[in-house]
């Protein structure tokens, strides 16, 4: 089981963009699953962290909806809400994260800022949203108007 995050669902969920340069994702069992992340790496010369698991640290309970379904594999994303308080929150200068978050907004059609911080709130009650970001937000709302 695997439940992809990040541009993986920006890219093959949303249709957002292209490609992604990692796949995010948390999975189970882990220990097999690592093991068919290098036998797949090893053969078509990837980096071995490809498939990454660095995600798991902003984990927090979230509803699932299913991608894939296959006898020996089943793929899941998050919703858009939750993904969109993933990308606020880690807001990385050098990433796609805040070109996903206009689009999130546009897809949750989000009207305000205090929409956006209420996301984030429902699923990060004790984390901060960075000044910065808020700043960035305010500049993209005065873009949708």
């Amino acid at each position: 089981e695997i439940c992809l995050y990040g541009g993986a669902v920006m890219c093959l969920v949303f249709k957002a963009r292209p490609s992604t340069k990692d796949v995010d994702a948390i999975f189970e069992p882990v220990k097999y699953i690592r093991r068919a992340i290098t036998k797949i790496a090893e053969r078509n010369n990837l980096p071995l962290d490809w498939l990454n698991y660095g995600v798991k640290m902003f984990f927090v309970p979230h509803e699932k909806k299913k991608l894939f379904d296959w006898s020996n594999l089943r793929v899941y994303f998050p919703t858009g809400d939750y993904l969109l308080a993933m990308k606020v929150l880690s807001a990385r200068a050098e990433s796609f994260d805040l070109e996903d978050t206009m689009f999130l907004i546009r897809e949750l059609k989000l009207q305000t800022i205090d929409e956006v911080l209420t996301i984030v709130k429902n699923y990060y009650p004790n984390k901060e949203v960075k000044s910065e970001t808020v700043f960035q937000l305010e500049e993209m709302f005065e873009r949708l108007k």
